[in-house]
């Protein structure tokens, strides 16, 4: 939701009040990430000699009910907005991650078909440098989501046409 529709007219809400809800977002987005990354199990060094038998990863509620909504955070993550659109990228990566494989490509590809201008394509670059590090084929997977979105026919010319631009320019 935009900030002009949930920030009423008149006074601006005090610094101590923007701070503190600064400080509940980062430390929720602290907790998403430590949910994620605790998902793929201990690291090589934590490992014990005999691993047991790999548990189920845990769902994580919150990130099962974006996952139909990965274009619609592209979007708002895309205004960027103040410090909302830091946050929406950091949610978007935790997201990409908790989804692989197809999560993080498809982030990617709604990046690359909606960004208008280097700024916006900046996220996308950011979000595939964050990604690239634990996810491996990202790149050729996000190639064959991109592809398969052209031979479904499913864009519009005008962002097909900005998904190509876009792609040149990253290339």
């Amino acid at each position: 939701m935009p900030a002009s529709v949930i920030t009423p007219p008149g006074p601006t809400p005090h610094d101590g009040v923007r701070e503190a809800c600064d400080r509940v977002v980062q430390l929720l987005l602290l907790h998403l990430q430590k949910l994620v990354h605790e998902r793929a199990g201990p690291s090589p060094a934590e490992a014990p000699v005999t691993p047991p038998p790999p548990p189920q990863p845990r769902p994580v509620p919150f990130l099962d009910a974006l996952r139909p909504h990965v274009r619609d955070l592209c979007v708002e993550t895309l205004r960027l907005e103040r410090k909302r659109f830091l946050w929406q990228h950091q949610l978007l990566g935790l997201l990409a991650v908790y989804a692989a494989p197809h999560g993080a490509a498809d982030a990617l590809f709604h990046l690359l078909a909606l960004a208008r201008g280097p700024e916006q394509l900046g996220l996308a670059t950011q979000l595939y440098a964050v990604l690239s590090a634990c996810l491996r084929d990202l790149l050729p997977a996000t190639v064959a989501t991109c592809v398969a979105q052209l031979h479904a026919g499913r864009l519009p010319d005008a962002q097909l046409a900005q998904l190509l631009r876009n792609l040149a320019t990253v290339v």
